[in-house]
């Protein structure tokens, strides 16, 4: 996983301290266990703790360029990296390491601040021009590498977990609105945090902070639908396409010097991915499965059938898991309040496959690429059930209201409930009510005590994105709000994991 810190000073005759940057990487241990490196320069300092996956002897960071007056530390990797060591090589930059960080600081000296636009990869960047006095953070398209930052008065403090600017004696004061959305959607939507003065780098994002002068920015963002009329080809000429896109995502992400895996789950996602890594890599390839006593939140036969059939060097897990004490865990690890059930699972599997491999492939995003969720056919159904006659409709809760009450996963009466609670509302809002986890009239009363206290509807976390998606189809929106928002926040959680 590996962790950045960083600290900036404003005011140039204001020091940092090295035993605070070691400090801050202290609590970042747990995500690189195996090097700490930190940079100290009057009033800046960058600090680093690696998980060594590419380039082992030769890669510790924090790593310059040749003079010295760029450094850079980065958690993630950089998937084209071996391309742009050639190509840099040949315009005359010395590389001295073998390493996929180091690219980054030459990229800068070509491109300046539009070197993010050159990388392929998932990433979290804090790179700092000595000459320019300038601090620049980016994060990578996706958001799959978390980045918290806190500006107060003349300082920034940054970091992978919240926990290092904590240490850096940040404000604990809780941002109130944010518990009003955690309360929503069980996670704290970005840009937020848990903590008045921190704030996630969201997706796709740069900061830059110039001679006190902080500027947040996007620099990439999805693109949505055309300007021009695009032809329409054969149904075989796209999937042709993304079997290519697939395959080629997956070899890329096979470039490692330490033994990887894959997370299989026995759904599409994790199948797929065992399936394409059997396409583009001759060698053993490990996976790793969970299971639990109850049969609707095991998959383990159906992963044991792809194990088999593409020979997998498999490995499960049977396990009964003890909430009681494994919430402390989590807590310690998240820093902010975060309830999806999706996160003790993936412990359990993270645990597992650490004994075997440094590096673990997963699935996640093909549900808001493919519109694989529950919700996505509940607009569906809901246009054909705004169609009964309204004496169907006005016996619809009564009935499901007779359901008897089952504890499996995702059972028939959840989803009957949920899709009530949404079927007549617009196709954004009944997404927002089949997502709420507390509604309104529930916070009101946990509220009662404090009713002086206002705060915003949390749909305007929807809302913010909708603008961007307007032109495009019900079911693209919804699909988009995910991506721009639920997505983010899934791949949040693995990577603090």
């Amino acid at each position: 996983m590996c962790g950045i810190v960083g600290n900036l000073n404003f005011e140039q005759t204001e020091l940092v301290n090295p035993r605070l940057m070691r400090l801050m990487c202290s609590t970042l241990t747990h995500r690189g266990p195996d090097d700490e490196g930190v940079y100290v320069d009057r009033n800046v300092g960058l600090g680093m703790r690696r998980l060594s996956i590419i380039d082992l002897d030769g890669g510790a960071q924090p790593i310059s360029n040749e003079d010295g007056s760029v450094v850079v530390v980065c958690n993630g990797e950089i998937y084209n990296y071996r391309q742009w060591q050639k190509t840099l090589s040949s315009w005359g930059h010395q590389l001295s390491t073998q390493s996929d960080t180091e690219v980054i600081v030459h990229l800068y000296e070509e491109f300046g601040l539009d070197f993010v636009n050159h990388l392929r990869g998932m990433f979290a960047i804090a790179l700092w021009d000595k000459a320019r006095d300038m601090l620049v953070l980016v994060r990578d398209r996706m958001g799959i590498k978390p980045l918290y930052y806190s500006v107060r008065g003349k300082k920034i403090l940054f970091g992978s977990e919240l926990k290092a600017l904590l240490a850096a004696g940040m404000s604990r004061e809780i941002n109130t609105q944010a518990l009003h959305d955690f309360l929503s959607f069980n996670y704290i939507p970005g840009p937020s945090t848990i903590f008045s003065d921190a704030k996630k780098l969201q997706p796709g994002s740069r900061l830059v902070c110039a001679r006190g002068q902080v500027t947040v920015e996007p620099y990439w963002q999805l693109q949505i639908g055309s300007t021009h009329a695009q032809r329409v080809l054969p149904e075989a000429h796209y999937v042709d396409r993304l079997q290519y896109l697939l395959r080629d995502s997956v070899a890329c992400r096979l470039v490692s010097d330490v033994p990887l895996g894959v997370f299989l789950s026995g759904g599409v996602d994790s199948s797929a991915l065992v399936a394409l890594m059997r396409e583009v890599s001759s060698g053993p390839i490990k996976t790793f499965s969970i299971g639990f006593e109850d049969s609707s939140y095991s998959e383990l036969p159906y992963a044991r059938q792809i194990a088999e059939l593409f020979e997998t060097d498999h490995h499960e897990l049977l396990v009964r898991p003890d909430a009681v004490d494994l919430l402390p865990k989590l807590v310690r690890f998240f820093d902010e309040p975060f309830a999806d059930s999706s996160a003790i699972p993936t412990y359990y599997l993270s645990e597992l496959a650490r004994r075997d491999v440094t590096v673990a492939l997963g699935g996640d995003g093909g549900d808001e690429v493919f519109a694989g969720y529950e919700t996505y056919l509940a607009y569906k159904m809901a246009r054909y059930y705004r169609r009964l006659p309204g004496v169907c409709r006005r016996l619809a809760p009564w009935a499901v209201g007779k359901l008897p009450v089952s504890h499996a996963k995702i059972s028939f009466d959840y989803k009957a409930k949920r899709f009530l609670n949404g079927a007549m509302l617009l196709p954004e809002q009944g997404h927002f009510a089949w997502k709420e986890i507390f509604s309104r009239d529930m916070k009101d009363e946990l509220y009662a005590v404090t009713k002086n206290v206002l705060f915003e509807d949390s749909f305007r976390v929807f809302e913010r994105e909708l603008a961007a998606c307007s032109g495009l189809p019900p079911l693209s929106r919804l699909q988009y709000i995910d991506q721009r928002v639920y997505c983010r926040m899934t791949f949040w959680s693995r990577s603090i994991e």
